[in-house]
């Protein structure tokens, strides 16, 4: 199987071939690994030298031969070491499988490689010192987001179809922006989180994937949803596969369509613009399209923030090994300052206004069905553009340099409620923009029904970085 043969297909189209006899399950990853090796000496997104032999996954899975990555945000796989992207921490390996990744391997996904993030994973740029930028496959001199810009970047440049992520304040969603990507951010409990948490972060992490396409996204979320042993939250059952969804049209839908930043930030206007396109696409599909969105108090946004971040820096201070903050980043010794001076008490305010986040986007989702947005405030940003080893950062002054990048992402992880990010928009100077579907508690059947609609009224495939597999 040649490059350019294989950059051509999604997760679904490999798995066709493979099915069909036209290509063997050893072939395409054999072919994976020459994508993997080529594209990450331009983009920088591997963590580790590709795992040889892959993980262990079933043969028979719905996504069997699939080539797919893992995030070094955390213990994931077993027996693989991670490092939260950070020179203090050794590289220990994993004791077990996360449920999540029990079932990547069930749905036989082919476990190459780990992929980079900013340290730990606090960032919407992956640039950290450990192991230098994850680079934009559009523009190499750009960012891929954070903090799964390492997965973002290589699958963006065509190395593999799918990669694990996750999405604490919009870390999935704001590098599928960057890089051109789909990118869902299920609900809270739609995605399992053991055995070893409750609530990742609160309650306000999420784990999935990114994808180049939408039925991609579908058929691995089909793999993966449903609760775990033990699980805290559980989202409502899907009425159908996710994967049925693609072929429906959404009845007449109540959209609403904001790209006015709920921190009070500027937009730049080429993002806004896309936004407002969708809303036109939509409209002219029969749907009821409205310029409005959730009165979210921005403040309560970002207690409920800082309170995540302090939950970060816990387990680290509750670790069995004391970790080197001499070797930290300059933010990250700060989440931990903080989370040593944290109270009871402030963290009893920041669940409240948790609540208040989450009641205020519920009440929202009664008038409305859907919710547009842009994914970011602003195109990918040139390295160097977020610091975080700047020695004179606060934590209340990087989360506000977030917010002028990406305002709108985090509502969604404090209220529990889906969104997706699509790449449906194109800067003038070539770089990809996303647009946030956002949708009621439960409903991501609605996002991959609309999503599906629009990959058809406003394709994105033949779209493709400078940096491609398919050309290398």
């Amino acid at each position: 199987m040649h490059l350019h043969e294989y950059a051509r297909y999604d997760g679904i189209g490999l798995r066709r071939l493979i099915e069909a006899g036209e290509v063997t399950a050893a072939e395409v990853e054999a072919t994976a690994r020459r994508a993997l090796e080529a594209a990450d000496a331009h983009v920088n997104g591997l963590a580790l030298p590709p795992f040889t032999p892959a993980l262990g996954h079933a043969a028979d899975g719905p996504l069997a031969g699939v080539p797919f990555l893992i995030k070094d945000h955390g213990p994931v796989a077993e027996g693989v070491p991670f490092t939260l992207g950070s020179r203090a921490l050794p590289g220990v390996p994993a004791w077990r499988d996360t449920d999540l990744m029990t079932r990547f391997r069930a749905a036989g996904l082919v476990t190459l490689g780990l992929t980079t993030v900013p340290e730990l994973c606090v960032s919407f740029s992956t640039e950290p010192l450990r192991y230098g930028p994850a680079r934009n496959p559009w523009h190499l001199g750009r960012g891929a987001g954070g903090s799964s810009g390492g997965a973002a970047a290589l699958v963006a440049a065509g190395a593999v179809p799918a990669a694990h992520a996750s999405d604490g304040a919009g870390s999935i969603r704001v590098p599928a922006s960057c890089c051109g990507l789909v990118g869902l951010k299920p609900s809270r409990g739609r995605v399992p989180c053991g055995p070893d948490l409750g609530e990742p972060m609160l309650g306000m992490a999420y784990e999935f994937a990114l994808t180049r396409t939408v039925r991609d996204a579908a058929h691995l979320l089909d793999a993966v949803q449903g609760p775990g042993i033990g699980d805290k939250y559980t989202a409502p059952p899907p009425r159908r596969p996710y994967a049925a969804e693609l072929g429906l049209a959404p009845d007449r839908l109540r959209v609403a369509v904001t790209t006015r930043s709920w921190a009070g930030t500027a937009v730049d206007a080429e993002v806004a613009a896309a936004a407002v396109r969708t809303g036109r696409v939509l409209e002219e599909a029969g749907h009821a399209v409205t310029e409005a969105g959730p009165a979210v108090d921005w403040e309560a946004v970002v207690s409920a923030w800082v309170c995540e971040s302090v939950a970060i820096a816990s387990t680290l201070l509750l670790a069995p090994r004391q970790v080197d903050e001499g070797r930290m980043e300059a933010v990250s010794r700060q989440f931990l300052k903080t989370a040593r001076e944290y109270s009871a008490l402030d963290m009893l305010a920041a669940f409240d206004a948790q609540n208040r986040v989450t009641r205020a986007v519920g009440a929202f989702f009664t008038a409305y069905d859907l919710l547009v947005t842009p994914t970011m405030g602003r195109l990918p940003a040139p390295h160097g553009t977020l610091r975080y080893d700047d020695p004179g950062q606060t934590l209340s002054g990087w989360l506000a340099e977030l917010a002028e990048h990406g305002p709108f992402t985090q509502v969604f992880n404090v209220s529990g409620t889906p969104a997706i990010s699509l790449p449906l928009g194109h800067s003038e100077d070539g770089l990809p923009i996303g647009v946030q579907l956002a949708a009621p508690y439960g409903r991501e059947d609605l996002l991959f029904r609309v999503a599906a609609h629009l990959e058809q009224a406003m394709p994105w495939r033949e779209r493709t970085p400078a940096v491609f597999t398919g050309r290398l």
